[in-house]
């Protein structure tokens, strides 16, 4: 038998896909950007209105264990259009656009007869939004920039202008073509508009992981008000869809990029920085409700090639959940890993944190959590956030004394832990790290063993953690 990524991966290999399609179904991958798990109506956060995302989750499958394969932009979407890690794609900077030899889910679909775009947030995979004069000379150079050759339809401006650049791309279709349509929202990123929702900072819910101060409360009033006003421009998106009379035969995908940007959270490989959103809803082939098992980003490209009719490639490390859409088989994930790479397009100074360089890997199980912190020495800072009040709140209460100490750990301790592991059961804010602890020396080496040989097919070029 030969060896492949897939097969080595014990529980990740794609099923086999059916060669009888009856009709190939139009794609629509939904990304709203820096959105964590639970921030919808949906998954339970009473104190914000999303009723299109909900409606969405009522007629389709809400899956409640969704993790994202990077807590960053760019490196999150390199695994959504690759069914691959964003290490094994060489993808790990936002100036480096997607290497020409990594084949992306719109030209796979191609080949399957597909007409293909991506509209909306510029989508990160064609390298920096802005050049400078350098980088530009050498994408020209190189030839680097090459997504408008990988999609039949390219389009980046403003998230407002999305339901009107699908309208258009439908009307581009060619008739009878099945197609696939990637829309990236701009909300809830960072900066966070006060006036794009009403959510009243003193009913929301404070997660255990954060302090609860008035800036932190401000804060997430503010991110949850843009996630409202996201959930309105899915609506008018979903509306071009319905009078388009494409709607019967489309599988709507709808995610989060990566997690939010607060502490714990974006940046990070606890679960706020990878566990998003994530609702699929296929007319008349949807099995309706929730699911707890455990999906990867590395899964959207199987799923939508299954679906299309197609097979993954030998390389990809994802596998499809689609059975899981329609009710059919599935072999449940043991683990999904994440990996933190260099975020944003500074140079490193002396005074670099981990907001701007960090570099771990992490493993989780249903229960369990292990991350491997190889920049241990990089001050801590949240991403993006940083200036806010809610960071700076916890900044002075820090300095005072003031601070609660499971938070001072979290936050403060300097260096990091190299291992972090983390009983997700019993402390699903991961403030307690139980690494190194001989009651779960066993669980702690299960992880690294599989950590280890995800890093290892992937041909990860960080040191191995400590297993042998």
């Amino acid at each position: 038998m030969k060896i492949t990524r897939r097969s080595m991966m014990s529980g990740v290999a794609a099923p086999a896909i059916a060669s009888s399609q009856s009709k190939q179904p139009n794609l629509l991958f939904l990304l709203s950007d820096d959105h964590s798990y639970p921030y919808l109506g949906a998954y339970g956060a009473r104190w914000m209105s999303t009723p299109a995302l909900d409606a969405l989750a009522n007629e389709g499958v809400r899956f409640d264990r969704a993790f994202t394969a990077a807590p960053q932009c760019v490196p999150s979407r390199a695994a959504f259009m690759t069914g691959r890690s964003p290490v094994a794609v060489r993808m790990g900077r936002f100036n480096t656009p997607m290497p020409p030899d990594v084949v992306t889910l719109p030209e796979m679909l191609r080949k399957l007869g597909y007409y293909t775009g991506v509209c909306g947030r510029y989508f990160h995979l064609d390298g920096v939004i802005k050049a400078g004069p350098l980088t530009s000379k050498v994408y020209e150079k190189y030839g680097m920039k090459n997504w408008a050759k990988r999609v039949d339809y390219l389009d980046v401006s403003a998230q407002t202008q999305t339901p009107a650049r699908f309208k258009d791309f439908l009307s581009k279709a060619p008739k009878g073509k099945p197609w696939f349509f990637w829309i990236n929202f701009s909300d809830p990123h960072h900066v966070w508009d006060p006036d794009a929702g009403k959510v009243d900072p003193a009913k929301l819910a404070v997660p255990p992981y954060l302090p609860d101060f008035p800036g932190i409360r401000e804060q997430l009033a503010h991110y949850c008000g843009e996630i409202e006003r996201l959930d309105g421009l899915v609506a008018q998106n979903l509306d071009v869809l319905k009078k388009s009379g494409f709607e019967e035969n489309t599988l709507v995908v709808f995610m989060g990029d990566n997690g939010m940007a607060f502490p714990h959270g974006k940046g990070s490989l606890y679960d706020p920085g990878l566990h998003v959103p994530l609702i699929a809803r296929w007319p008349g082939r949807t099995k309706r409700g929730a699911t707890q098992a455990l999906v990867s980003g590395e899964d959207i490209t199987p799923t939508f090639l299954e679906a299309a009719g197609g097979r993954p490639l030998e390389v990809m490390t994802g596998r499809s959940f689609l059975g899981l859409i329609t009710g059919g088989r599935h072999e449940p994930r043991p683990y999904i890993f994440g990996a933190r790479v260099h975020h944003g397009n500074s140079p490193v100074t002396p005074k670099t944190n981990a907001a701007g360089f960090d570099l771990s890997r992490c493993v989780r199980s249903q229960r369990w959590k292990l991350i491997y912190n190889c920049t241990p020495q990089m001050e801590y800072q949240p991403v993006d956030s940083a200036r806010g009040p809610g960071w700076q709140q916890m900044l002075a209460a820090h300095r005072e004394g003031k601070l609660k100490p499971e938070f001072d750990r979290a936050y403060f301790q300097s260096p990091r832990p190299v291992l972090e592991l983390y009983d997700l059961q019993n402390d699903p804010a991961e403030l307690n790290n139980l690494a190194g602890k001989p009651e779960v020396k066993a669980v702690q080496e299960e992880l690294i063993a599989a950590l280890l040989e995800k890093m290892i097919i992937d041909y990860d070029f960080l040191p191995p953690p400590a297993a042998e």
